[in-house]
């Protein structure tokens, strides 16, 4: 299974955000979209990703507060990325390796969408429901002539 199977299911709705915006009003799109990450773009390029944990780091940090702090102040300016051909072994085995939650998916250097842990995890559960219920079709409906296959003489 590739990236494009898990971005084919899960629709390509993006929310980005600026460098320099205000952190507040990222987080207030995050919060309004209820969603955990919002890919940081500049000039039509990525440039950075603001997820939960960045936010949360940024404001321990500022000693709880938000202030007047922009977005490029938390983001993580060197994100992980993987294409549309990227096989989800491949993107399972990053995601573990740097603990990141969210994937922006490039295409050279257009973005195409993004993946979290849970979109991989979602498509792992579904195929191996869907192997399990064609495994349990297959032994229900066991040819009857093999189960009574003769005895070798010895």
């Amino acid at each position: 299974m590739k990236v494009s199977d898990i971005l084919r299911v899960k629709g390509n709705t993006l929310y980005t955000v600026g460098p320099d915006e205000p952190l507040a009003t990222a987080i207030a799109t995050m919060a309004d979209k209820d969603i955990g990450s919002l890919v940081v773009m500049g000039h039509g390029d990525l440039v950075g990703m603001l997820t939960f944990r960045e936010v949360i780091q940024c404001i321990v940090k500022n000693g709880g507060v938000v202030g007047e702090r922009l977005v490029r102040t938390a983001m993580d300016d060197h994100p992980l990325t993987c294409t549309m051909e990227t096989e989800l072994d491949e993107v399972r085995r990053m995601m573990l390796e740097r603990h990141a939650r969210y994937m922006p998916v490039m295409d050279r250097r257009m973005l195409m969408g993004v993946i979290s842990f849970y979109d991989v995890a979602k498509a792992v559960v579904d195929s191996q429901n869907f192997e399990n219920r064609m495994l349990k079709a297959y032994i229900r409906d066991w040819p009857a002539a093999e189960d009574q296959l003769p005895s070798a003489s010895l």
